[in-house]
């Protein structure tokens, strides 16, 4: 990601460029994903992960894109209060999505889209639904969980940044908004990496961004009369297609169970004898 001017993206946004004083529209997209405590179970089949009776929640690096838009609307950590004025959540699932998006609005979100699809869309269907959102909303930011735990892509953030022609920050284990730009810190090997892009852009959070807080009680009511628009896929007239077929999904082989050693001497002896050493 550099710093450059994006006057095609520019071009589509009817807000004006953000600048101190005005507050920006985050939009963040969350997904319904099997909860990171469960243990996923693989069909008899071996056509995919069996979903049934198994908890759901709102993918953790997500959950670290909501919390951190929520930060950037309070003025929390090392955010100027009043940084977002709206935070908009959008996700693209079966009804039950619906969960998720209530979620993030007790989490501090304002509002919620939910694009009804009782099919697992492929990552460059998902950037592209996500981009026509964008069109629509014409958010200055979009704020979003660097992959799911689910499918492990990694992919989504990038194809919409690129289909957008908006500048990206990966990988965010630090962000600021400073004099209308986006100053993303970004782990890298053997190091840290600091960039500066223009507003609009894409940046995907990281494990060390945040801690994601707990919804209070009152919040969490306060969610259920919050507004969550629904929508179709084919409302937004994009090809989500599948481009990809699943050919087998089997569990990781079975670790082999280890020995005990009473002492250091028959562990040398032992690795000896297995030719380690």
């Amino acid at each position: 990601m550099c710093c450059r001017t994006n006057k095609a993206a520019a071009g589509r946004l009817s807000r004006p460029k953000f600048q101190k004083g005005f507050g920006m529209k985050v939009l963040v997209p969350v997904k319904r994903v099997i909860d990171y405590n469960v243990k996923a179970r693989v069909k008899a089949d071996q056509s995919g992960v069996d979903l049934a009776n198994v908890k759901m929640s709102m993918n953790p690096f997500d959950e670290i894109a909501v919390e951190e838009a929520v930060r950037l609307k309070e003025g929390k950590e090392h955010h100027a209060a009043g940084t977002a004025d709206e935070i908009v959540v959008v996700s693209i699932g079966p009804s039950q999505a619906q969960e998720t998006i209530r979620t993030a609005l007790a989490m501090g979100a304002d509002r919620g889209i939910l694009i009804q699809s009782d099919t697992d869309l492929e990552p460059l269907a998902v950037a592209k639904l996500l981009k026509a959102v964008v069109e629509e909303e014409k958010p200055d930011l979009v704020l979003m969980g660097k992959q799911a735990i689910d499918g492990d892509n990694n992919a989504v953030g990038q194809m919409l940044a690129a289909l957008l022609d908006w500048p990206q920050g990966t990988f965010a284990s630090k962000l600021e908004i400073k004099d209308g730009k986006a100053v993303v810190t970004r782990e890298i090997d053997g190091g840290l990496q600091t960039l500066a892009s223009t507003l609009p852009a894409v940046v995907t959070t990281d494990l060390r961004l945040n801690t994601p807080r707990y919804a209070s009680l009152p919040n969490i009511m306060k969610a259920k009369k919050k507004e969550i628009a629904m929508k179709a896929v084919a409302d937004y007239g994009v090809d989500t297609a599948p481009r990809l077929k699943v050919l087998k999904v089997t569990e990781p082989p079975k670790r082999s169970a280890g020995i005990k050693v009473a002492d250091a001497a028959e562990l040398v002896a032992k690795l000896k004898s297995e030719g380690v050493l």
